[in-house]
C-alpha cells in the first residue's frame, strides 16, 4: 500500500473514527465547517488553495446530497471584459457583477428581490433554459455561457436586458479549458485546477453511520480533465452557481451528485 495513503488511514482511525464534528464556535453560516473540522484532524488548516489536501490526495467531505470538485469562476465575464463591459452598472466589478444579476439573474421575493444568478438562471449543459441560458463545451475544450433574448422567456425581458445585449448567442462566462486565449496553458485554466487536485493520487472522503459519527474512510482513483470534461457533457458534473447582489464572491461550484462520487469508491476501511 501507498505509504501516504496508509498515514491518512491511519489518522482516521486515531482522530477522525467513532467521532462527531464539533463545529462549536464556527460559523454557523459556513456551509463547509463540518469539511474544515475534518480537515485539521488530518492535520491541515482551512484554506482556498487548488492543491491536493494531503500527501497528493484530495479530501472530499460528503455533504447532504451533491459533492464539490471546486469553486472554480469563469476566467471572463461578460460585465469585467469585452464590449458590452460598459453596460453594465457601476465603477467596481462587485458592482458590475449585481447588475449583471439583475440582467441575466431571478429575483428572490424571500429576499426582497435580490437578484441572484442561481437556481432557475443557471445554465446547464444541453439545453437552454427559461432565461435564454446555455452551457456550451467549444471545441478548444472551453466552456461557455451563452444568452440568447429569442430563447429568453421572461415576459419583461425586453425592460430588463438593456437594447445591445437583445440578441443571440451573447457570450456572458467562459472558463478556460486547458489554456487561456494567447495559447498559454495556466493554473488559471480548468485542466490545471482539476489536475492540481485530483491528478496526482486521487481523492478519499470519510463517511458517517445513521449517528453522524464517521466510521469510514474511502478512497477514489485520479481524474484527468478529459475524463471530467466527458462528465460535465453528460450532465454528471454540473455547473452549480451561487452569485447574488451584495456578495462580491461569484460561487461557482463544478458538483456531482453523492451517488456518482460513491460509485467511484475503490477502496475502504474502518
Amino acid at each position: 500500500m501507498d505509504q501516504n495513503k496508509a498515514l491518512l488511514i491511519k489518522l482516521f482511525r486515531e482522530k477522525v473514527k467513532g467521532r462527531i464534528p464539533d463545529v462549536t464556535g464556527r460559523n454557523a453560516r459556513h456551509d463547509g465547517r463540518k469539511g474544515n473540522w475534518l480537515e485539521e484532524q488530518f492535520g491541515k488548516t482551512p484554506d482556498a488553495d487548488n492543491h491536493a489536501d494531503f500527501f497528493g490526495y484530495e479530501l472530499k467531505n460528503e455533504t447532504t446530497s451533491k459533492t464539490t470538485f471546486g469553486d472554480w469562476s469563469a476566467n471572463e465575464y461578460i460585465f469585467k471584459t469585452g464590449p458590452y463591459a460598459n453596460l453594465f452598472k457601476g465603477t467596481t466589478n462587485p458592482e458590475r457583477q449585481d447588475s449583471f444579476c439583475s440582467i441575466f439573474g431571478s429575483p428572490n421575493p424571500d429576499k426582497k428581490n435580490r437578484c441572484s444568478w442561481s437556481g432557475r438562471p443557471c445554465p446547464k449543459i444541453g439545453t437552454y433554459n427559461d432565461f435564454g441560458q446555455i452551457l456550451v463545451i467549444e471545441d478548444n475544450k472551453d466552456i461557455v455561457a451563452y444568452y440568447s433574448y429569442s430563447l429568453d422567456k421572461r415576459s419583461d425581458k425586453a425592460s430588463i436586458v438593456p437594447l445591445p445585449l437583445q440578441k443571440d448567442d451573447v457570450e456572458i462566462a467562459r472558463w478556460y479549458g486547458v489554456s487561456d486565449r494567447n495559447g498559454i496553458k495556466t493554473d488559471k485554466c480548468l485542466c490545471s485546477k482539476l489536475e492540481n487536485k485530483f491528478g496526482e493520487k486521487g481523492w478519499f472522503t470519510c463517511k458517517t453511520d445513521l449517528s453522524g459519527r464517521y466510521n469510514e474512510i474511502c478512497f477514489g482513483n485520479p481524474f484527468n480533465f478529459d475524463e471530467w470534461l466527458d462528465l460535465v457533457s453528460k450532465g454528471i458534473v454540473f455547473f452549480d452557481r451561487g452569485m447574488y447582489q451584495g456578495n462580491k464572491r461569484p460561487y461557482s461550484q463544478w458538483r456531482a451528485n453523492n451517488s456518482y462520487w460513491d460509485s467511484l469508491i475503490v477502496e475502504r476501511y474502518q
